[in-house]
């Protein structure tokens, strides 16, 4: 009798430690992760308004985030290889450092082997750069310049560098060439990322109002469509490298999408709550239940 009362009590234990691994398993899905880790490069999206950075949901394969209008956002790119890389780096369909519309083919960021930067605004020189914030479809930058079609996306082309011979390199380093090439933008000799450690202290952009869903409404409405502004104008300083590219197509692409909340819950991508009809006392454990009796 001991034996089975002893057996009984390891099933037990077995069931609520296999509950437990469960609970965790579904609590894990239930936060999304804030990175999205590509095999080369690992991108974020920080938000300076709210200094968190903004958990990356996923629907059909594709990417998405929340921003929310006049919230300034920063991109952190970091580098996950032992060798240098270069980041091609687009918003609403333009490049962010040279304000064409935008192509792996063009000019962008310089990684040092695990190392990142954080590109904090369009780039107006090798000091300056006007800082990215969520705003209206027809105040973004892109549509302001007359490429109003690709808005609400955040693109990185990653390029591995072209292996150079050992012998050119030690000649380079013995004479202290300065090398430098309009192809690719990196951070300065100072440091491995870019910085803005002399930047101005974050303000918050143009206020701006969001239409909400008025409160009689049983479903999620599409409102109107997120873009990145052309900001305020910061410190933030680079240099100019030269860049050899191993391949002519990226050795990764990475795509973020984005949009504000009520549009995304109308895609499906976020879960729609109506406040009006969930409104409730909060309970700290909402899911303990246990089995209720049979219906007549």
């Amino acid at each position: 009798m001991g034996k089975n009362w002893a057996a009984m009590g390891r099933a037990w234990t077995a069931a609520v430690l296999a509950l437990g691994v469960s609970a965790c398993a579904a609590h894990g899905t239930a936060y999304p992760p804030p990175v999205v880790r590509g095999g080369l490069v690992g991108v974020e999206v920080y938000d300076r308004a709210e200094g968190t950075t903004l958990p990356v949901h996923t629907k059909d394969g594709r990417r998405y985030i929340v921003g929310t209008p006049g919230h300034e956002y920063a991109l952190r790119l970091r580098n996950r290889t032992a060798a240098r890389v270069l980041v091609v780096t687009s918003v609403d369909g333009v490049n962010v450092i040279s304000g064409d519309t935008a192509s792996p083919k063009q000019s962008g960021y310089v990684l040092a082997p695990w190392s990142s930067v954080e590109i904090l605004g369009w780039r107006k020189s090798l000091e300056r750069t006007a800082a990215f914030y969520f705003t209206e479809h027809r105040n973004s930058y892109a549509a302001r310049t007359g490429r109003p079609h690709d808005v609400g996306v955040i693109g990185v082309a990653v390029f591995r560098e072209k292996a150079r011979p050992i012998a050119r390199r030690d000649y380079e380093l013995r004479r202290g060439e300065a090398a430098t090439h309009d192809e690719a933008q990196a951070p300065g000799a100072s440091s491995p990322f870019e910085s803005s450690a002399d930047a101005a202290p974050p303000a918050a952009a143009a206020r701006e109002r969001s239409e909400m869903a008025r409160p009689h409404d049983h479903g999620p409405r599409r409102l109107g469509k997120l873009g990145t502004g052309h900001g305020r104008n910061e410190a933030s300083h680079v240099s100019v490298v030269t860049f050899e590219r191993a391949s002519e197509s990226p050795a990764e692409t990475i795509a973020i999408r984005y949009d504000r909340r009520e549009n995304l819950a109308a895609m499906g991508v976020l879960p729609w709550h109506a406040p009006h009809l969930t409104r409730r006392e909060p309970e700290p454990f909402p899911g303990l239940r246990f089995t209720p009796d049979p219906y007549r």
